[in-house]
């Protein structure tokens, strides 16, 4: 007879030990996450923009537009995505998202000179994206860790960072070679070959944690509604929405701007590496950091390189400034997307966790969906990106202040969190 996760002996382990079965979640999740939305359609939407220019025809902004609306669907989605997964397991969400997913994009391959049909696909992969991302893997997350939270976000958010330095390549490979058609066809198959199996066999919620069902900040926590209320929900949110905007218009842009200023399209999509590797560590780091100090003060520490690597962006012109500028967006990019569904359990619990999740992704995938687009417009009217990132640098810096704002929140069964 199979014994449950919950029923077996590795469940009563320690958080920090490494067969604690939470950590089998944390990897299957990371893995899962590398083949999603957040990571596949985001990080590789760069790589093929020129590509799907000289084919059809079709200006940056209106590719551009595609990526908008993919990132206003997750948005529009979310919400209602998270209240299923405060209601029933994980595993029935994201398995069919993952597969719809994975399909859709792979059906890219077959795009004609059609608008309507990139967008619609683009439609489709955002209504089912964040079933496939961050957001429904981390409902299971949040139930298996209390001390170790953080570092266990930071491990499932480090897969988009591995797929923001793997994917980019791999398509670029693949349309150097084969076409941007089998780049398409390849990287759907692989987010069917990762996100599926490994889902089925180890993505679940604990269900004997005793701490979690007792504790006053757990499943016992506020209601959305009152969550949507409060003066820190309404910080966040516009702390996603000035660093969303900047960060995803530079992601949808980079290699297009780089390969404008005389870099070879390789050497772009290496610096799509380069700043996926940066995150990568900068992740992990987080993660560390979240466990010891105060969120939001972890938060400012790691965004405000972010900026500093867009003004450097804005003015790039080799290789060298164009890696620098990658590295320190990588440092800090996506710290928020780490430290929002930490500093949720902290002030909300769990009880509405993955609804309030989807209303925070409602407004940072609004604001992501806006950021391409300006960028897009903006070089369309003037040849130049450069005005523009500097303003998104500005906002980024912005929106790193505001994270220190926000209230101390009251820990409970874990140690005080130290000032930093």
């Amino acid at each position: 007879m199979a014994i449950s996760p919950s029923s077996s002996p590795t469940a009563q382990l320690n958080e920090s030990d490494f067969h604690y079965y939470g950590w089998r979640v944390v990897l299957a999740a990371n893995l899962g996450v590398m083949a999603g939305f957040g990571s596949l359609f985001v990080y590789t939407f760069s790589v093929f923009l020129k590509p799907l220019s000289a084919q059809f025809g079709w200006s940056r902004e209106a590719v551009s537009a595609g990526f908008g609306l993919g990132a206003m669907t997750v948005g529009l989605c979310s919400p209602g995505i998270g209240r299923l997964l405060d209601q029933i397991r994980p595993r029935r969400v994201i398995l069919p998202c993952m597969a719809i997913f994975g399909a859709g994009f792979a059906s890219l391959a077959l795009l004609r000179p059609h608008l309507w049909q990139f967008y619609a696909t683009c439609i489709l992969l955002g209504i089912v994206g964040n079933g496939a991302a961050q957001l429904a893997y981390s409902r299971a997350i949040v139930t298996w860790f209390r001390n170790r939270l953080g570092m266990a976000l930071a491990v499932v958010m480090a897969g988009s960072a591995i797929g923001s330095m793997v994917l980019p390549v791999v398509a670029q490979t693949f349309i150097s070679h084969w076409g941007w058609r089998a780049a398409y066809l390849g990287l759907g198959l692989l987010a069917l070959a990762l996100g599926l199996p490994l889902t089925w066999r180890y993505v679940r919620e604990r269900e004997d944690n005793e701490e979690l069902k007792t504790s006053s900040h757990a499943l016992a926590g506020v209601s959305w509604r009152q969550g949507i209320s409060s003066f820190p929900f309404w910080i966040i949110v516009a702390v996603l929405l000035l660093v969303s905007a900047s960060e995803n218009g530079v992601l949808a842009h980079l290699s297009a701007l780089l390969t404008d200023r005389g870099i070879a399209a390789e050497d772009a999509a290496l610096t799509l590496s380069v700043l996926g590797g940066a995150s990568l560590a900068g992740r992990i780091l987080v993660g560390k950091l979240l466990d010891r100090f105060m969120a939001s003060r972890v938060a400012f520490v790691m965004l405000m390189p972010t900026a500093v690597g867009i003004l450097i962006l804005s003015r790039a012109t080799a290789l060298s400034a164009g890696s620098l500028a990658a590295a320190l967006i990588g440092i800090g990019g996506g710290a928020e997307a780490d430290v929002i569904p930490y500093l949720l359990t902290r002030y909300f619990g769990l009880k509405a966790f993955s609804t309030l999740y989807g209303f925070t992704w409602t407004f940072y995938a609004f604001a992501g969906a806006v950021g391409p687009v300006i960028l897009g417009r903006a070089f369309d009217l003037t040849g130049s990106y450069k005005f523009t990132l500097t303003i998104f640098a500005v906002a980024v810096a912005l929106g790193a202040s505001l994270m220190l704002l926000l209230p101390s929140y009251r820990e409970t069964g874990v140690p005080s969190q130290a000032s930093l």
